[in-house]
């Protein structure tokens, strides 16, 4: 499409207009000024900061707690599970940071204590009856 030199000028001028004018025309929204624009900015990465607190920071920092005081209450004859899923009992506490592990036939294993991730027995859920267990109603319809 080709465009004559006057309606160029016309649609120059249209533009002008409306941008000299600010709100005066319908449906346009007069552009925000920088200092509007730089508030709105920050607030946005406060907002990101803050979420980024909550969902991440915030419960890893509570599971190292929990983690570093399970480690503290750990004791000797204690049966553990290891990163490694090596699964063993304390035999010696040799230092804060590093315990001895019997894994079985007396094979003993000195380790950094936080490569230990918790009790054997917490490892495990608690012992109930599984959710497709229905022995009890075959052996109903069995003697019916």
């Amino acid at each position: 499409m080709l465009f004559t030199s006057a309606y160029a000028a016309e649609e120059a001028n249209s533009v002008a207009a409306i941008t000299e004018i600010p709100g005066s025309v319908e449906g346009i929204a007069p552009p925000p000024n920088e200092k509007e624009t730089f508030m709105m900015n920050i607030g946005m990465l406060l907002v990101l900061a803050v979420l980024f607190y909550l969902l991440m920071i915030r419960p890893q920092q509570k599971r190292f707690k929990e983690h570093a005081s399970m480690l503290t209450q750990l004791g000797v004859g204690v049966k553990i599970v290891t990163q490694g899923g090596l699964v063993g009992v304390i035999d010696k506490i040799i230092s804060d940071h590093e315990v001895q592990i019997d894994v079985g036939n007396n094979v003993r294993i000195n380790m950094m204590r936080s490569y230990i991730i918790g009790r054997y027995e917490d490892s495990f859920p608690a012992t109930s009856k599984p959710a497709n267990d229905d022995k009890k109603n075959k052996k109903d319809k069995a003697t019916k």
